[in-house]
């Protein structure tokens, strides 16, 4: 809300694209593009005229193909001429996300962008991030999909009860979480000479043998993998698979807000 200028600090400045918001705020604003949880929409508006209205307010030159484009990315270019107030909930979404994309901002703030959107729906508004992520636009993306944020962004903050508890990439961040590794390893036969050969590796914490796999608890101050291989290869064993279990960001979440773990505490006592 402080970077959309719908909030003051309660101390210091905020700035923007190398400007205090303050200073300039209509031209940096027109910089960016916004979808809000709770969108209000000018229902008795078409969507063309509700988008083209925007692009009139951005002074986006020649909208019509814009405008078309982005509807069509989404599945709603056939529903160009129909009211806003019959569109579906998950359609209002749809168009909010292409008014917050239709002037080409340069920094994009979205809350929970693919809210009450169908499996089809969430790719689509996904694959619009990706996209203009790779033209190198900048996202502040809020949502309790995590899923989605795995998939979309490549740094994370995770917030409880008002407290910033870790910030980091999103790699780094499942690594802090992470002391043990899962691996299973299916074997072209699980004799037990080659469990027993895994077994005496010290970093080795647990090993459970299922049918023709292993199943291994590891730490993960290293990548422990070459050396289960160089194990079961002299072992006499043959190696067909070998998959890690990695962390995920909805069980670095609850992790770190169930423990209250503050990450940032951490780097700061290094």
């Amino acid at each position: 809300m402080m970077l959309l200028g719908l909030e003051k600090p309660t101390e210091g400045k905020v700035f923007l694209f190398g400007k205090e918001l303050g200073a300039d705020p209509l031209a940096i604003k027109k910089k960016i593009g916004v979808v809000l949880e709770h969108q209000y929409l000018y229902e008795e508006m078409t969507a063309w005229e509700y988008l083209n209205f925007f692009a009139q307010l951005y002074e986006v030159e020649n909208p019509g193909p814009r405008i078309s484009e982005l509807l069509e990315r989404v599945q709603l270019l056939s529903r160009k001429d129909d009211l806003v107030r019959g569109y579906s909930r998950g359609m209002r979404q749809k168009l909010s996300v292409v008014r917050a994309f239709l002037h080409d901002p340069e920094l994009l703030i979205l809350d929970e962008p693919v809210s009450a959107l169908d499996p089809r729906g969430i790719k689509e508004v996904r694959d619009l991030i990706i996209q203009q992520q790779a033209r190198g636009r900048t996202f502040f993306i809020s949502s309790h999909i995590l899923s989605e944020i795995e998939k979309t962004c490549n740094r994370v903050g995770i917030i409880n009860r008002g407290v910033l508890l870790a910030e980091d990439e999103m790699d780094s961040l499942k690594a802090k979480v992470q002391k043990e590794l899962e691996l299973t390893v299916e074997l072209e036969s699980a004799e037990e000479e080659i469990e027993d050969a895994v077994r005496q590796l010290p970093f080795i914490k647990t090993l459970q043998a299922a049918e023709n796999k292993l199943l291994i608890t590891v730490d993960t101050e290293q990548d422990r993998r070459p050396q289960i291989s160089k194990a079961i290869a002299a072992a006499g064993g043959v190696i067909l698979s070998m998959q890690a279990k990695e962390l995920s960001l909805e069980d670095a979440f609850v992790t770190i807000t169930e423990n209250n773990l503050s990450l940032l505490t951490e780097e700061a006592d290094k």
